[in-house]
């Protein structure tokens, strides 16, 4: 049974700006799935949808679920704000289904369909300030790096486009705004008019006209839009507007025009189209040319290494030599970062462009690699410094066998070599005891907050010849049934049953209420 993806963009957030198809394909998925404050803005028409919401950040979480939903064959909306193929889900939809091998005859079916986006509702707001040519461009260096970020910004600004900024600040991204600023005053007058609009068509919408010496003076943040006009745009009476064009050839308050219909589209009419004489023509082509050797030689591409993040531990026992700790630090370098984590490894972050070369180097003193990010990491104790040893064949195959498994959300596995446990395996959320020549399975900890638990005794005495197996029905229920970002004491208290083992509610008597950092 083949499903069906809908990727949906629903506009500025009113239901009076949401396409009639837009409702339609909402009204027959059975599966939502979106940002939370992208579900709350329509969860009127949510009623009897099965709902899956993540955080920001998360997108591809988002995409992974939809695609695995809809090949389950269900019909699957991913929604958006604003337009889905703009900063939106589209992209990023594709993308995975590409990874899998996608094809059109034969995938699931994929319909985009489209919103409003920002620059047009802003647009609106402000006035008509993008009724020339205009670009988008997003000052998120999450994904893009800032100096390419910088690059589109300089030719577009030496190309005189109105320019629409997204995602322009944030709690920790402040500096971009100022840099994008400095690099426009560089070719535009301080005086160009600047639009500053933030959450459009939503109940806390604000709306501020300002320029570009003054719109940093100004409340700017995620929710905001900021489009700068070009040189031509000027405010009339608390609108922005940018010309056309119209009164090269026209008198706009004649009511009968000099320029005929048939005359208008004449050379003599246009002397700056690009049919005109040949001086003409190669002048303007000059100008350009001159301008993209500058933003060439002012720009250049500089390499971009990437940040590769690796855990790192000794193998058997817990404890790091001399020579481990000089490599760690020879390969972490002066600028990048070293960190001892609560999970008892250290995790380092490295500028390179080449992680393999890292890989190899720690490798060679005897280290274990361990992934980090959305993974299945086992962790083991020290065996008594090797003493107690009858497990650790054991606990080396379960890591040679899901260590580093995408999941859902991290997932960890605790293993202890005997059954004092004293390493916490039982506080993880699959725990393995080894205990008089068998194996007690735990699962289901929480971890942190006021009803922090150990995971339930699910099994006691599970044969070592049994214990792969049951791990790995365990594994791949969890990472083909969770949410995305779903933890698993939640997926398994949401299903009650995993390969076999029944949850079990807790009794508590400690009244739960929600605690901020800090608190």
């Amino acid at each position: 049974m083949s499903g069906k993806l809908f990727v949906i963009g629903f506009g500025p957030g009113s239901a009076d700006h949401m396409t009639k198809r837009a409702r339609e394909a909402i009204e027959e998925s059975e599966v939502i799935i979106g940002y939370k404050t992208y579900v709350d803005l329509v969860r009127d028409l949510l009623a009897n949808k099965e709902i899956i919401s993540t955080g920001m950040t998360e997108e591809v979480s988002r995409a992974q679920a939809a695609v695995k939903q809809a090949e389950s064959g269900k019909k699957v909306a991913v929604i958006s704000s604003g337009d889905a193929g703009v900063y939106g889900m589209a992209g990023l939809i594709y993308e995975v289904l590409a990874e899998k091998g996608w094809k059109k005859e034969t995938g699931v079916e994929v319909e985009v369909i489209p919103g409003i986006s920002a620059i047009q509702s802003c647009a609106a707001l402000l006035g008509a300030p993008v009724m020339h040519d205009a670009c988008t461009i997003s000052l998120s260096d999450h994904l893009t790096p800032w100096a390419v970020i910088a690059k589109r910004i300089e030719a577009a600004a030496q190309a005189d486009f109105v320019i629409a900024f997204y995602n322009p600040k944030s709690g920790r991204r402040t500096r971009q705004i100022v840099e994008a600023r400095t690099i426009l005053l560089r070719h535009r007058s301080p005086k160009t008019p600047v639009g500053l609009v933030k959450s459009a068509y939503r109940e806390r919408q604000h709306i501020v006209l300002t320029d570009l010496e003054n719109m940093l003076e100004h409340d700017i943040g995620m929710l905001t839009t900021v489009i700068v006009g070009n040189s031509s745009t000027f405010v009339h009476d608390g609108v922005m507007i940018t010309p056309r064009g119209y009164k090269r050839k026209y008198t706009l308050t004649a009511a009968e025009q000099p320029l005929k219909p048939h005359e208008r589209l004449r050379r003599e009419a246009e002397p700056w189209a690009l049919e005109q004489t040949e001086p003409v023509t190669d002048s303007l082509r000059s100008i350009a040319e001159e301008a993209l050797q500058r933003v060439e030689k002012k720009q250049e591409d500089k390499p971009i290494s990437a940040i590769f993040e690796v855990a790192v531990c000794p193998q058997t026992t817990k404890q790091f030599t001399a020579q481990q700790l000089m490599v760690m630090a020879e390969v972490t370098g002066k600028n990048g970062v070293m960190k001892y984590t609560p999970d008892h490894y250290m995790k380092l972050e490295v500028e390179t462009d080449n992680p393999q070369k890292i890989v190899e180097r720690l490798k060679q003193v005897g280290l274990t690699l361990l992934p980090v990010g959305n993974v299945l990491t086992l962790k083991t104790c020290d065996f008594c410094d090797g003493e107690k040893k009858e497990s650790i064949p054991y606990a080396e195959e379960i890591r040679n066998r899901f260590n580093g498994m995408e999941m859902p959300k991290e997932l960890k596995i605790g293993f202890n070599g005997c059954g004092m446990a004293c390493y916490g395996a039982v506080h993880e959320d699959i725990g393995i005891v080894y205990r008089k020549g068998a194996f007690d399975l735990f699962l289901g900890a929480k971890t942190v907050g006021r009803d922090a638990h150990p995971g339930q005794l699910a099994a006691e005495g599970i044969s070592p010849e049994k214990l792969l197996d049951t791990i790995e029905k365990i594994i791949t229920e969890y990472k083909e049934k969770a949410h995305p970002n779903e933890r698993f004491y939640k997926f398994f208290k949401r299903v009650g049953h995993i390969a076999g083992f029944a949850y079990e509610e807790r009794e508590t008597n400690v009244k739960v209420q929600p605690l901020s950092c800090g608190d």
